[in-house]
């Protein structure tokens, strides 16, 4: 999706081409994974030629909200407390980042 939202609509050598080599992923998995994508409603595809051109129709911010919502429901039984009190109890959130979620919690009390 990543490249996807950034380089626009884009055949899957094109896809294939962008993504990280270590080791290169093989043209057939990206496929796979893009007519899953597809399947899911993230992306469609037009007919440009004999390639078809994957487009990104679910923007970033809409598939991170999905992403978490998904999460929550199959790791946390649906308790996204329970999802932050893991991230905080793991370690691997900061101090600016503690800060900014407190800001955060604050101003969704206030609405």
């Amino acid at each position: 999706m990543q490249v996807l939202w950034e380089g626009g609509a884009q055949t899957v050598a094109e896809v294939v081409e962008r993504l990280p080599r270590n080791p290169a992923p093989a043209y057939s998995t990206v496929l796979t994974t893009l007519r899953i994508l597809e399947q899911k409603g993230y992306v469609e595809h037009t007919k440009a030629g004999r390639a078809f051109v994957y487009s990104s129709i679910v923007d970033r911010e809409e598939a991170s909200r999905n992403a978490v919502r998904f999460v929550v429901s199959r790791f946390f039984t649906g308790s996204a407390s329970q999802m932050l009190q893991n991230l905080i109890e793991s370690d691997e959130i900061s101090s600016k980042e503690l800060r900014r979620l407190k800001k955060l919690l604050a101003e969704a009390e206030e609405r």
